[in-house]
C-alpha cells in the first residue's frame, strides 16, 4: 500500500466506520496522484442519486499534461457497493453523521483507493482533551529519551 495523503482534519471527528472505496478518476489525476499532488482541504462525501460523490478534493493539473488536463476539484464518484451506499445513505439521513475522507493511497495492485468514514462531530472540549492528551504523550516520550541517557 502506498500512501499518497492523510487528511489531518479527520482528527476533529469521532470515527465511527471505515469504508474503502475506489474512485473515478481520469489519466492525468491518476498522474497527479503518483506525484502526491493533492490537497484534502475542506473535502467531504455526499450522496445524491443512489451514488456517492467526493467533493472539493484538490487534484492538482498534472504538469505535463497539455489540453487534456482535468478541473482539480471536479466531483468524483466513489465506487461502492449497492448495499454500502444504502446503509450510509440511510444513516446519513437519521442526522447527526457526515462522510469524511480519511485517508488516499494505491493498494497492492496499483489501484486509487480513497477511504472513508462515517463520524460525528467532536465537541469542542473533547477536542481540548484530546490536545491535552496529545501533548502529555509527547513530553512523556521527551521524558523517557532524557532519562534513557
Amino acid at each position: 500500500m502506498e500512501l499518497i495523503a492523510v487528511n489531518k482534519k479527520a482528527r476533529d471527528y469521532d470515527i465511527i466506520e471505515t469504508y474503502e472505496a475506489g474512485i473515478e478518476l481520469k489519466g492525468t489525476e491518476v498522474k497527479s496522484l503518483r506525484e502526491k499532488n493533492v490537497s484534502f482541504k475542506d473535502a467531504f462525501c455526499r450522496v445524491k442519486d443512489g451514488e456517492i460523490y467526493l467533493l472539493n478534493l484538490h487534484i492538482s493539473p498534472y504538469r505535463h499534461a497539455s489540453h487534456f488536463n482535468h478541473d482539480p476539484e471536479r466531483p468524483r464518484k466513489l465506487l461502492l457497493h449497492k448495499r454500502e451506499i444504502k446503509r450510509l445513505s440511510g444513516r446519513l439521513s437519521a442526522g447527526g453523521f457526515t462522510l469524511i475522507p480519511t485517508k488516499l493511497y494505491f493498494n497492492d495492485k496499483g489501484i486509487a483507493k480513497v477511504e472513508i468514514a462515517l463520524a460525528k462531530g467532536k465537541r469542542k472540549y473533547d477536542k481540548r482533551e484530546e490536545i491535552k492528551e496529545r501533548e502529555l504523550q509527547r513530553k512523556l516520550k521527551e521524558y523517557m529519551k532524557y532519562k534513557g541517557r
